[in-house]
């Protein structure tokens, strides 16, 4: 996890490329971000933040634009016009490696099973700028390759023990169902230490006692620091965790705020019970 760096840093001036407003410290700042793909409009002037130090969910009915906006804030997508700030820094276009990089990681929808990796191997794919990337240093810094792989596998085991997969370090990642993966997932995103973790429908197709691990550890993540940006169709899950929640409807923002006052709106309803487009 990231230190904590003392009090929260002042980016309320509107000069500063994250758009800040007063009395908010946005972890991640999203301004009128638009896609396009062919004639259909997936992200339409889409503007919001997300706080640090929160749990805000991203909801929407299908086809709403919530996974193309976490393309566009991640860097798989190139926005057709708007900006993307993360901890206070344009990455508007940047590729994903430079975005996670700066603090902010993403999951997917369907976690990648890494073939030939066990689950430990596969822990390792998570750390960012690590020395053994680079061809030169392997020659040139041997010692420092080393001393950080073996720091890297430490701290893997040290998040494995903690979400209670201890056990399953030495399987094959593909031999894991659908909900350990995910929480395997969870597990490598937090090797990278992010500023800012985006979870792209988290408990889909995840069993009733999994789902609840993974909310556990979510709540001891954010417990301890972390900033999340969640995308889930379980309404149940994502009202009890979250707060504060974002609608997307139409690739826009329809409303956002308390989980009480979005229940309340009759936009909300109504866009769910449109189908959204």
């Amino acid at each position: 996890m990231p230190e904590p760096s003392g009090a929260p840093r002042d980016r309320s001036d509107p000069a500063r490329p994250d758009g800040g407003t007063p009395g908010r410290d946005d972890v991640l700042r999203v301004e009128n971000l638009r896609k396009t793909f062919g004639g259909l409009v997936a992200a339409d002037d889409a503007t919001f933040g997300v706080e640090r130090g929160t749990i805000t969910g991203l909801i929407g009915p299908n086809g709403a634009g919530k996974s193309t906006v976490f393309d566009l804030v991640s860097g798989f997508h190139e926005p057709d016009a708007g900006r993307v700030a993360v901890d206070g820094t344009d990455v508007t276009g940047m590729a994903p490696h430079a975005i996670a990089e700066r603090g902010l990681i993403r999951t997917f929808q369907t976690p990648r099973k890494l073939e030939g990796m066990t689950v430990r191997e596969a822990m390792l794919v998570g750390p960012q700028g690590q020395p053994g990337e680079s061809f030169v240093k392997l020659f040139t810094s041997p010692g420092e390759v080393g001393a950080r792989e073996s720091r890297n596998l430490e701290r893997a085991r040290k998040i494995l023990e903690e979400f209670g997969i201890g056990h399953l370090a030495t399987q094959p990642a593909t031999d894991l169902s659908g909900g350990q993966m995910k929480l395997v997932e969870l597990a490598r995103a937090m090797l990278a230490e992010p500023e800012i973790l985006l979870l792209d429908e988290p408990v889909a197709g995840v069993n009733p006692t999994l789902t609840k691990d993974l909310a556990a550890q979510i709540r001891r993540l954010h417990g301890a620091g972390t900033t999340f940006l969640i995308i889930e169709h379980d309404m149940d899950f994502i009202m009890d965790l979250a707060d504060p929640i974002v609608v997307l409807n139409q690739g826009r923002v329809l409303t956002e705020g308390s989980p009480d006052a979005v229940r309340a709106d009759d936009r909300v309803v109504d866009a769910y019970l449109g189908g959204g487009a």
